[in-house]
């Protein structure tokens, strides 16, 4: 048998193509993805969407948030570095199954997709803060602070520039808000040709965003019923020992029985191409389910920025965001 050696560069390769293959809703054009979280954002947010909102964003400031053909964008930032393999990130690792020596309790679970709408929030009180250095004390557009011919780097913490700040944390809220839609049982159905069960787990079939997931209420109730897969390299690969916990080689539920992370979203939304998107209509829901939800991110930064600085200063803010030429445009 062909052993790959355990050279370090050789294994952080093989853990950085795990992690692109099924961190969650596709951020890659290839390996089975086709820029599905850009995809998705580009539905939501893009002026050239047929469904475009109102504030609404430019070419330039959408390929920075959405993505482009060999750049992630702020949206695909996590499926990068150190959040590629965290769970948060992804709204992964929140499963559970009521059946007799399963490893986790109801309450771990709910913890660990509770970790990832306080991510969430917490990136959304860091967009608010950094928005305020787009404006200088006069209300003035800082033109140091909006990228020009030098565009944003969506890598480690810092950003530097105001916009590619704000841009940074609303693409980690956007991504774990769409992968919340992925990874979890929220919209969809299990087999109905199978038993119901850890490999097959219920759904709670829904339509639309979870009130759970919105930013605007403290402490909502946690959805009875809702689970995430088990965030675990190796189920991610549809490997056997990925995710088994008991001897008899019993599995947890597992990412790789759960996830609606790959299929057709343009022209239309089509038919998913993991196990469960392809399941009905589990994928469209999803999709239809995540980018209702990012359009709702976007409205719910908006009606921050307006509580915190004031109609005047936050309209002035959202163009900046916005616009490509926010210098110009935006007086």
């Amino acid at each position: 048998m062909l052993r790959l050696k355990s050279h370090p560069l050789t294994m952080a390769v093989i853990i950085v193509g795990a992690a692109l293959l099924f961190a969650g809703f596709g951020t890659i054009r290839g390996m089975g993805q086709d820029a599905e979280h850009g995809r998705i954002t580009r539905h939501a947010l893009d002026c050239a969407s047929p469904t475009a909102i109102d504030a609404c964003f430019e070419p330039d400031s959408i390929d920075s948030l959405a993505g482009s053909p060999g750049d992630f964008g702020a949206v695909g930032a996590p499926d990068r570095g150190r959040g590629m393999l965290t769970s948060y990130a992804h709204c992964s690792a929140g499963d559970y199954y009521d059946i007799p020596g399963y490893p986790r309790t109801r309450a771990e679970a709910q913890a660990s997709l509770t970790e990832c709408r306080d991510n969430m929030v917490e990136n959304l009180r860091h967009a608010v803060i950094d928005a305020a250095d787009l404006l200088d004390d006069d209300g003035d557009i800082r033109s140091s602070q909006i990228p020009g011919l030098i565009p944003c780097i969506y890598a480690g913490s810092e950003h530097g520039r105001a916009k590619c700040n704000v841009l940074a944390h609303l693409g980690r809220i956007l991504h774990a808000s769409q992968d919340f839609y992925s990874h979890s049982n929220w919209v969809d159905s299990p087999d109905p040709a199978r038993a119901v069960g850890p490999a097959n787990p219920p759904g709670l079939g829904h339509t639309g965003p979870a009130p759970w997931l919105d930013l605007r209420q403290d402490n909502p109730s946690f959805p009875r019923g809702l689970i995430s897969g088990c965030f675990d390299n190796e189920s991610f690969l549809g490997e056997e020992r990925g995710c088994v916990y008991a001897e008899d080689g019993s599995h947890r539920i597992r990412h790789l029985d759960v996830n609606k992370d790959t299929g057709v979203i343009d022209p239309v939304i089509g038919i998913g191409t993991t196990a469960r998107g392809a399941i009905g209509d589990n994928f469209e829901r999803a999709v239809s389910a995540a980018i209702a939800d990012s359009v709702d991110k976007w409205a719910t930064f908006e009606e921050m920025l307006v509580e915190v600085y004031g109609p005047v200063r936050a309209d002035l803010m959202i163009c900046a965001i916005t616009h490509d030429d926010p210098r110009d445009d935006c007086g």
